[in-house]
């Protein structure tokens, strides 16, 4: 058999890209400098990979931002207002991902959204009306060459026409399918550039395979492959998916499409066994079977490994990851500060090559020695139980997910009991964590610090934010989480039964990062977690100030979770830790807490058919459990952002929360229709500016957004803040931001009162 891996982490083992390529933005490196950089990165992962034994090395996996948008960019989909900016390739890139301000232009990134069931966000493509295929760049063409010029056998890897097409927006009349000869002829041209660096394969990831494929879809895919396939310039192409299955086109890609490989995923889903098992798979093609788990940090269990791949008749199997493996941390080797009895059951991204390695040769005979340890390892398992919470869980009743009384009701008595101006304004939680932030938790971290003079800090930054909040004139207030490394983190360290990694670092998007807790036991609150900082923080202010909680969904979605319960006990356990923080702050007199539920959408199924039974008929009644014991006069807020929603608008308002905001100025307010058409009763503030891009948008922008959404929404029903917490930027462009977001609402409350 042959090893290889879907992609490998970019970031570097310490993050050396994301500092690198924020050092670039800074002006503090040049573009030689950065480049150089990557050069060096790509180098030192490939070596790994080599030495790993893995056989077939991908090459075109490394991106300075996202995967998707360099098959955009390459393509040349690239919307007039960046290009008219004038600036480098690199630079007009970056302005795409991240929006671009100086004295003469103002443009807002692109849209993001989640990557399929992932914590990561891609760019997502815009087609209008001057968009013209054509191939811009040598990106790929490049770094095949680079991978080759160094000695490494390497494949090519770059994102297919089908999966970019289904996740980009058409802002013109023309549409997916009337891009499809264009892609074709693009796609030729890639495959003839590839071809003439020598590599034997391509990887064309189509990822959007997994999706429900209905007759239009069906027709678009077999277009684009007929046209590509009919002339491959001597190269092999494997059509690589992961994520789910291939049901929809199992016959038309095995038996009808000149594919020379197909990768499935074997670890997400067990529909991909059960298609081959009963259709047969083709004996002069490969199967690049995903068995290594990509998503997930425990070791592989090689006896069940082996066992699914006897199972599959299929004469040329490439053993692989069945994802990317960018989604889980570099190494675990560091993490010598986490129990033997955990860290050995721990694989990371190098790990996991060399399970890829191990497996190779158990399947090739004679090493039933790295069988029989692999056996031993998963014997010596012991996730902490806690009795209590096992028995608080099957005590549950179906009234434990119900608030009393009606959203209508609580409606009336919360307006009452707030007395809130029109159009109240507030901010989604955190403020920026700048730099003597960081130092003061490190210097806590490492000893340097008491406990007392870290919290003091943290005193001190929480009443200068309260006074920078009634200054600007915001409504409701919040404490600005200075206390927080991270949103999941955070709460994992205040909860038995997460365990915390060092240097476990996963790419959200572009140079930002999250380092996901591990859920090793039983979940349970054993403290208070934010009612010291949220109490203080009201006591300087009048006005309403906001607790600040993650909810259980985000908590187990952005976690590593365990394998051995179902993700819905899980979830259940978090729930209820939750509500018991819930209901202290409420002890405590916070009358407006908001439990955030960015990731809701996250782990939903690709697959309709499966978004009920499988996931939301125990996600949604979770969110419920956290805050149906609070009064009617406490207000419960949530949080979402940068997920398609629109198709799930029901659920979400099952949630039962009183006020939702939600992101949606990158996408331009789509939202707010199919918040509309589905007659979405609860309050809602949309999001009226975009965080993630430094631009500091102008009162006149936020008025003008204001606008659009009172002619769709009622009044009484809009709230208005940014779209996201605040923790990644700088001060300067928050607090103008802020300000002009206070200063465009005034405006807004002043034209509504001359109209009536």
């Amino acid at each position: 058999m042959t090893t290889t891996i879907i992609g490998f982490p970019r970031i570097g083992e310490n993050r050396e890209l994301k500092f690198a390529t924020e050092h670039y933005w800074k002006q503090e490196l040049t573009q030689d400098e950065l480049l150089q950089k990557a050069h060096e990165l790509r180098l030192k992962h490939w070596q790994l990979q080599k030495d790993a034994g893995i056989d077939l090395i991908p090459a075109g996996d490394f991106s300075f931002f996202d995967g998707l948008l360099d098959a955009a960019y390459l393509l040349n989909v690239v919307p007039k207002r960046y290009k008219e900016l004038g600036l480098s390739s690199l630079d007009e890139y970056f302005a795409i991902a991240r929006g671009f301000q100086n004295d003469e232009h103002s443009v807002k990134a692109l849209p993001m959204m989640k990557w399929f069931n992932t914590n990561y966000h891609y760019i997502v493509p815009e087609f209008d009306d001057d968009t013209e295929i054509k191939l811009n760049g040598t990106k790929i063409f490049d770094e095949v060459k680079e991978a080759k010029d160094a000695g490494f056998n390497a494949k090519a890897v770059i994102d297919g026409p089908y999966t970019l097409l289904k996740l980009s927006r058409f802002l013109c009349k023309k549409q997916a399918a009337d891009f499809a000869d264009d892609f074709i002829k693009a796609y030729n041209e890639i495959l003839a550039k590839v071809a003439e660096s020598g590599v034997e394969w391509i990887q064309i990831d189509e990822p959007a395979l997994s999706f429900d494929v209905n007759d239009a879809d069906h027709e678009l895919f077999t277009k684009l492959y007929e046209g590509i396939l009919a002339n491959k310039a001597g190269l092999k192409v494997n059509l690589q998916t992961y994520f789910g299955d291939v049901r929809d086109v199992y016959e038309e890609i095995t038996t009808k499409l000149a594919f020379d490989g197909i990768g499935l995923d074997f670890v997400a889903t067990k529909k991909n066994q059960e298609l081959v098992e009963k259709n047969g798979f083709p004996a002069d093609r490969v199967l690049f079977a995903g068995v290594v788990n990509g998503k997930n940090i425990w070791r592989n269990d090689y006896e069940a490994t082996v066992a699914t791949l006897k199972k599959i008749d299929a004469k040329n199997i490439v053993l692989s990851s069945s994802s990317s493996l960018q989604h889980v941390p570099f190494t675990a080797k560091n993490e010598q500060q986490l129990p033997a009895d955990i860290q050995k059951h721990l694989s990371f991204a190098t790990e996991k090559l060399a399970e890829l390695h191990d497996l190779d040769q158990i399947l090739a005979g004679g090493h039933d020695d790295l069988l029989e340890a692999n056996q031993d390892l998963f014997q010596s398992v012991k996730h902490p139980v806690n009795d209590q919470v096992k028995e608080r869980v099957a005590n549950l009743s179906d009234k434990d997910y119900q608030r009393t009384p009606s959203r209508a009701e609580r409606e009336a008595i919360q307006k009452k009991e707030f007395d809130l101006p029109e159009l109240p304004t507030t901010t989604i939680g955190s403020f920026p964590q700048t730099k003597d932030v960081r130092q003061n938790r490190a210097k806590l971290r490492h000893g340097e610090i008491s406990k007392e003079e870290y919290d003091q800090f943290n005193r001190d930054k929480i009443k200068r934010i309260v006074e920078f909040q009634e200054k600007i004139g915001l409504d409701v207030l919040v404490h600005g989480e200075y206390e927080r490394n991270d949103m999941v983190e955070y709460f994992g360290e205040k909860l038995d039964g997460f365990v915390f990694t060092s240097n476990g670092w996963v790419q959200s998007y572009g140079t930002r990062g999250v380092k996901p807790p591990i859920i090793w036991g039983d979940v349970s609150r054993t403290g208070s977690i934010t009612v010291d900082e949220t109490v203080y923080a009201q006591s300087l202010t009048k006005k309403e100030m906001k607790g600040m909680l993650t909810g259980p969904v985000t908590i187990f979605n952005w976690s590593f979770p365990r394998e051995d319960i179902t993700p819905e006990a899980s979830v259940t356990q978090i729930a209820l830790a939750v509500q018991d923080e819930v209901l202290d702050l409420e002890a405590h007199d916070i009358k407006i807490i908001q439990i955030d539920e960015p990731a809701l959408r996250e782990k939903l199924p690709l697959r309709k058919s499966d978004w009920f039974k499988e996931y939301l008929d125990w996600a949604v009644p979770a969110f419920r459990l956290v805050h149906s014991p609070v009064q009617a006069s406490t207000q419960i807020h949530t949080h979402m952002c940068y997920s398609e929603f629109g198709d799930i608008v029901k659920a979400i308002d099952d949630l039962d929360a009183d006020v939702i905001s939600f992101e949606a100025s990158r996408s331009d307010l789509t939202l707010i229709d199919q918040l509309v058409a589905a007659d979405f009763q609860t309050e809602v503030g949309p999001g009226v500016y975009d965080i993630h891009s430094p631009r500091v948008p102008s009162v006149e922008e936020i008025e003008n957004i204001i606008g659009k959404i009172l002619a769709k929404l009622p009044t009484s029903k809009v709230w208005i803040n940014p779209d996201c917490g605040l923790k990644t930027r700088g001060e300067k462009e928050t607090f103008a931001s802020l300000e002009n977001l206070v200063e465009a609402t005034k405006k807004v409350r002043g034209s509504l009162h001359e109209t009536r």
